[in-house]
């Protein structure tokens, strides 16, 4: 839960820069957004939960 609330916010957040500074219009944000609402609903849905879970642990792994 904490990983999925934080991702949305790191998207939000990507999504905000590139309307304000990259010149991504309102319609193709709402475009994105309408997409990913429905691809969660698919059956698709749990092998990209399972590969972002995996990512953020290989990330998480990484020792400086």
């Amino acid at each position: 839960m904490v990983l999925s609330i934080s991702g949305v916010v790191l998207l939000a957040i990507i999504v905000f820069l590139f309307f304000r500074k990259g010149g991504l219009k309102a319609s193709h944000a709402v475009a994105c957004a309408l997409f990913g609402f429905f691809l969660a609903g698919t059956a698709i849905a749990p092998s990209i939960d399972a590969g972002t879970q995996s990512l953020a642990s290989l990330l998480g792994g990484i020792k400086f």
